[in-house]
């Protein structure tokens, strides 16, 4: 469970990161870095889509939304049936917490701008 956010901090399960993070049931990623840092491309995700399959993802944007999900990307969770929600991190977080107790999600989220 994702606990806080703030600007450039996240807490999930008691525990602080610093850095954007790829969040599961199964696993944090704590140092989550993009092909190009506010552009969501295919090969950012495609490790953990592959390795969680999930049936939801959840993309956070950053705190004012400046990182932008290309639309290859999208066309890629759509063609694979995967629900996509997205936002500033701010409701990214709040979504991934309501969704995740009976889904099986995969948030991704830029802490910053």
């Amino acid at each position: 469970m994702i606990e806080s956010y703030s600007f450039g901090n996240i807490v999930i399960d008691g525990r602080g990161y610093n850095a954007d993070c790829i969040v599961t049931q199964s696993y944090v990623n704590g140092d989550w870095w993009r092909k190009n840092g506010h552009k969501l491309a295919v090969e950012d995700i495609k490790e953990a889509i592959e390795k969680e399959k999930p049936e939801v993802v959840v993309i956070g944007t950053g705190k004012y939304g400046f990182m932008k999900i290309l639309k290859e990307t999208v066309d890629y969770l759509n063609s694979l049936g995967i629900e996509l929600h997205s936002g500033n991190t701010d409701g990214a977080v709040k979504i991934y917490n309501e969704i995740s107790a009976n889904n099986k999600v995969v948030g991704f989220f830029h802490l910053t701008c």
